[in-house]
């Protein structure tokens, strides 16, 4: 069993079929456990809303996505510790803080962020934090 922070553009993929969805999955039968920064739950949510909005789901699925995640492993950080490390780096890759957050997670806990946001990714795999982000597919 290992430990993974895990971000919303992975989690997602659990309950919608989207690309690397499969991928994502595997992360579930494994048996291990998740970390999160305490907004990663305003984010999915956010992402729900978009795909009833754009007619892409419904209502009643939404709720019920949030329902099953609530079935995973998930421990859960606040965010406000991390802040000066996400800052940091922030600053240091040029990528946004809400992103950041959860590398600094992974930094922290000494485990490593797996994300299925490409551009995030690309930004980090080169830099300092290369050890720290997986893709979805190479977990």
């Amino acid at each position: 069993m290992n430990r993974y922070v895990l971000d919303a553009s992975v989690a997602i993929k659990w309950f919608v079929a989207e690309v690397y969805s499969e991928a994502a999955q595997l992360l579930l039968i494994d048996g291990n456990t998740f970390l999160v920064p305490d907004f990663f739950f305003p984010e999915v949510g956010n992402v729900l809303w978009k795909r009833v909005r754009r007619g892409e789901d419904t209502q009643d699925n939404a709720r019920q996505t949030l329902a099953d995640l609530d079935t995973v492993p998930i421990e859960v950080y606040l965010s406000r510790p991390l802040m000066p490390l996400a800052l940091d780096i922030a600053i240091q890759t040029d990528r946004a803080i809400y992103d950041v957050l959860y590398l600094a997670l992974a930094i922290t806990h000494n485990c490593q962020m797996v994300t299925a946001d490409q551009k995030f990714y690309n930004a980090i795999v080169n830099s300092a934090y290369a050890n720290n982000i997986v893709w979805v597919e190479d977990v």
